[in-house]
């Protein structure tokens, strides 16, 4: 859907504005408390009235639960990254599931922070944020990387040896001459090898290929 461009986040005397998003009274006193120094806009108890404070005060940060009622912290990013990409929105969560986080960043979430972190996490947090920068939380990362690594496509040693004889630019002929099987079977390695790693040509894949580092 076609946006139009958003103004520049509101400044108050300098200061980076913010808002919180969280139906937890707790939760929003601590986070005050944190956001000393900021400019801080006012809190919202639940998602459709976090959604209508960021596009009508357009904060440059909102700090936002997951879970609210109405709408989802996810949800709200997602639809403000339309309506007010300006607004860089950040996950405050006790959720530590790799798939939300994946699904956040996905809605255009810059920063993704578990519950009980220790505060100079989350100042660090809010900082690179405001900066421009992704932040996710450190206990986090570890996993997030180990999925992706496990999401990569697993091609069978044939195939890796074709990819590489493909990089090299061989033909299919040589290909066979040279690993002992026909022609026709090195195209059918190659088809397998670029149908596993979703790509539409052969150039394609050997990009993706060398992109995920699965031939050097």
């Amino acid at each position: 859907m076609a946006t139009t461009a958003s103004p520049a986040p509101a400044q108050v005397r300098g200061q980076i504005t913010c808002l919180i998003a969280d139906d937890h009274p707790v939760i929003v006193e601590a986070l005050t408390l944190v956001l000393k120094g900021y400019g801080l806009l006012g809190h919202a108890r639940q998602g459709h009235e976090a959604l209508a404070m960021i596009e009508e005060e357009r904060p440059a940060l909102a700090i936002l639960d997951l879970h609210m009622p109405g709408m989802s912290g996810i949800e709200v990013a997602r639809q403000a990254a339309e309506s007010t990409p300006a607004t860089a929105v950040i996950l405050y969560t006790a959720e530590a599931e790799i798939a939300l986080v994946r699904e956040a960043l996905a809605a255009g979430v810059r920063g993704y922070v578990l519950k009980g972190a220790p505060l100079p996490d989350i100042t660090r947090a809010l900082e690179m944020v405001a900066a421009g920068d992704l932040y996710v939380d450190p206990a986090l990362v570890a996993a997030l990387h180990r999925g992706e690594e496990s999401a990569r496509p697993k091609l069978t040693a044939r195939e890796h040896e074709i990819l590489v004889l493909l990089a090299d630019g061989l033909s299919y002929d040589e290909m066979g001459r040279q690993l002992a099987i026909s022609s026709e079977t090195a195209r059918t390695h190659v088809r397998k090898a670029v149908e596993k790693l979703g790509a539409r040509t052969r150039p394609h894949a050997l990009a993706i290929a060398l992109r995920e580092s699965l031939i050097t």
